[in-house]
């Protein structure tokens, strides 16, 4: 195709689908259809709105259709686009409906492919302490976050960040891998290279269940979970009898750096909370909540006596 300008059908979703959107209509591409996740009321949406992005635009919006619908293909199938975009989406796309991209079907995804391909991948490279993600953008197939590497962009991830300040990184980093890519894609170019999935491993969804801390676990491993669900996601926590105690705010405490005689688990010393690994290390926690009301040493403390008062 020689026309100056492209069409993209976009799947998108979560603050990656707002900006990368918005880096599509600035780019020039035609948008005449997106799709989208109507937000869920049980879920804490700290995230920017898609359709609030689209209403901006007056660009034609459908929440959560039924992809494998022949009505809804059909639809799509009418536009004839060039490319169809995935952005943060939170299904598979059929693969009849990749086919209606007339040159690709590209996704962008939250890590440095092929590590961390699957779910919530910011969140696994942060609970696997890595000190580098990024942002990729690959074609679609049928097997998840498979595809050829199209364009990638590199972030670095610090010690003491929380997997949401690494997600507004990498968030940043999808809009650049994208632009770095967009005057070749409009001209109906594509570079790519290879994604070998034997570099790399596929991991699955979390729960808020997933946040149990086990403090039988190394102190860095522990930190690394309090940082990978650390607020707005739901947090990692610990059980007291039936109360369940979530870490909302903590720092890091090396290994050895706790006397052997505390025992695992939460702890008060010196009217600080501390939460004790089995290296003798842990987390100093500076915010601890329960049903979300805020916990403070002296509260603990009784909380512990009735415990092994019981």
């Amino acid at each position: 195709m020689t026309t100056s300008h492209k069409t993209a059908v976009v799947f998108a979703y979560h603050t990656v689908g707002v900006r990368c959107l918005q880096a599509l209509i600035d780019g020039g591409f035609e948008i005449p259809l997106v799709i989208s996740h109507a937000d869920n009321p049980e879920e804490n949406i700290w995230f920017e709105s898609v359709a609030a992005l689209c209403q901006k635009h007056q660009i034609p919006i459908l929440l959560d259709p039924d992809l494998h619908q022949p009505d809804i293909q059909a639809q799509i199938a009418r536009i004839q686009p060039d490319y169809l975009f995935s952005f943060y989406f939170r299904q598979m796309i059929p693969t009849q409906v990749l086919a209606l991209a007339q040159l690709a079907a590209l996704n962008m995804h939250g890590s440095l492919l092929p590590k961390y391909r699957g779910r919530v991948p910011v969140n696994w490279a942060v609970i696997h302490g890595e000190t580098e993600t990024g942002a990729t953008l690959h074609v679609m197939e049928v097997k998840p976050d498979a595809g050829d590497i199209v364009s990638q962009e590199a972030v670095a991830i610090g010690p003491d960040q929380t997997a949401y300040e690494v997600f507004n990184e990498v968030s940043l980093a999808a809009v650049t891998a994208l632009q770095k890519v967009l005057p070749a894609l409009i001209r109906g170019q594509m570079p790519r290279s290879p994604n070998d999935l034997s570099k790399g491993s596929y991991f699955g969804g979390r729960k808020p269940a997933d946040g149990l801390i086990h403090w039988e676990s190394s102190s860095a491993d522990v930190y690394n979970l309090y940082r990978a669900v650390a607020p707005p996601y739901p947090g990692a926590f610990t059980m007291l009898g039936k109360n369940q105690l979530i870490v909302t705010k903590a720092k890091k405490l090396p290994p050895y750096s706790l006397p052997s005689s505390m025992g695992l688990g939460l702890r008060v010393q010196n009217e600080q909370i501390i939460g004790v690994c089995a290296d003798f290390g842990g987390l100093l926690i500076e915010e601890l909540r329960l049903n979300d009301a805020v916990i403070n040493a002296q509260n603990l403390q009784k909380l512990l006596n009735n415990l092994t008062n019981a």
